[in-house]
């Protein structure tokens, strides 16, 4: 057998616990399903596990560790995902101020895919943890690239049923954001939400 069933286990229960701690595509789909909706928040979670499966494939030849390895390529990348999510965090507010009809007609599902999608590609965490923790559950005597991709698929699955998830929950408050008057104060608080994370990452990433 290419990766033993019982490491299989672990790694799931290993990517879980760590999609489970607060982070850039936790907080952003919070707040999206919230905002938005779920539909919004299924096309984002979409977009985010495409994301993630790009980043395992380019880990698995080796990309990943040559960004982590060229500190203007690392560079360029965390601070690209931190102005990211700060511009985020303004179109979101940007839209709380329009009334919630015109709102709903600011963006298609396919807009939403492509923004998680873009903030998970910019996202060092999910590159760090390829490099860091994936290649802890593979086995050295057989061979590297097809375990990499196994597992890659398992951490993509856990990642997008936590994101589910998550999207799911926050989906129950999308009717606070029928009252003007709230849309607006929920939007500030959400948008210094996002900034909030932009600063987290900022720091949390830094070489």
């Amino acid at each position: 057998m290419l990766i033993p069933a019982e490491t299989l286990l672990a790694f799931f229960i290993a990517s879980i616990a760590i999609e489970l701690t607060p982070g850039p595509n936790m907080v952003y789909l919070a707040l999206l399903g919230a905002q938005r909706g779920r539909a919004a928040g299924y096309a984002a979670v979409a977009g985010v596990a495409l994301g993630l499966l790009v980043i395992g494939l380019l880990a698995a030849f080796g990309v990943a560790t040559l960004i982590s390895e060229n500190r203007a390529l690392y560079e360029v990348l965390r601070w690209g995902g931190v102005l990211y999510l700060v511009w985020l965090a303004w179109d979101s507010w940007r839209e709380t101020l329009l009334p919630p009809e015109q709102a709903t007609m600011q963006h298609k599902l396919p807009v939403f895919f492509r923004r998680g999608l873009i903030t998970n590609l910019l996202n060092p965490k999910a590159a760090l943890f390829y490099i860091t923790v994936l290649p802890l559950f593979v086995a050295a005597a057989e061979p590297l690239m097809p375990q990499t991709v196994v597992l890659t698929l398992v951490y993509v699955f856990a990642a997008t049923l936590v994101h589910t998830l998550i999207v799911t929950g926050a989906g129950s408050f999308t009717r606070l954001f029928a009252n003007q008057r709230w849309r607006r104060g929920l939007g500030l608080v959400f948008a210094l939400l996002l900034v909030g994370v932009a600063i987290w990452l900022a720091f949390k990433t830094a070489a």
